[in-house]
């Protein structure tokens, strides 16, 4: 799939990642993401205080170390996923989100290595689990929007055809 040039002189190829970051297949990633934070923030301000008073000290150590980490992972979530609602919507600039997602860490390290994650309870583990798929998901996103921040490349100087246009005209200069 190919697009006009801003100047009209050419086709440019269409970048993947605004195409999956369009407001129609942007958005449910956004609701996961989005009922995802309320779930976490609900269930540690409600059955997991409760889940966490039952643990031993070490597992109640790493209950805490785990659901700071969850919390903060949902929030840098929270945060790229709003930025890019806000490009899609008009609210700010592509390039202004670009810098602003540019101050957000995406960054996963597994928790299940960690001193007593394994005693932690299920729901807080489900939780972490799944903020790790949809983080994945957003650094993804992340990473093809921001190859697209550099100059695509127009079709008529497409390196491929160059290559066959050069191996052309050696063979028919025999």
């Amino acid at each position: 799939m190919a697009r006009e040039n801003k100047d009209g002189t050419g086709t440019m190829p269409v970048s993947i990642g605004e195409r999956l970051v369009t407001r129609e297949a942007f958005m449910p990633l956004f609701r996961e993401g989005m009922a995802l934070l309320e779930e976490t923030a609900d269930y540690l301000d409600g059955p997991g205080r409760e889940d966490s008073r039952m643990l031993g000290r070490l597992a109640s150590l790493a209950y805490a170390t785990e659901s700071m980490k969850l919390t903060t992972r949902l929030m840098q979530i929270a945060s790229w996923l709003l930025l890019q609602r806000a490009v899609n919507d008009g609210e700010i600039s592509q390039e202004q989100g670009l810098q602003e997602k540019r101050k957000i860490r995406l960054s996963s390290v597994s928790d299940a290595n960690a001193t007593g994650y394994d005693e932690l309870p299920a729901r807080l583990r489900d939780l972490i689990a799944r903020s790790h798929r949809v983080q994945d998901r957003v650094r993804h996103l992340d990473e093809l929007t921001r190859r697209g921040d550099a100059a695509p490349m127009p079709l008529s100087e497409n390196p491929v055809e160059a290559q066959i246009s050069a191996l052309r005209s050696a063979l028919e200069g025999r």
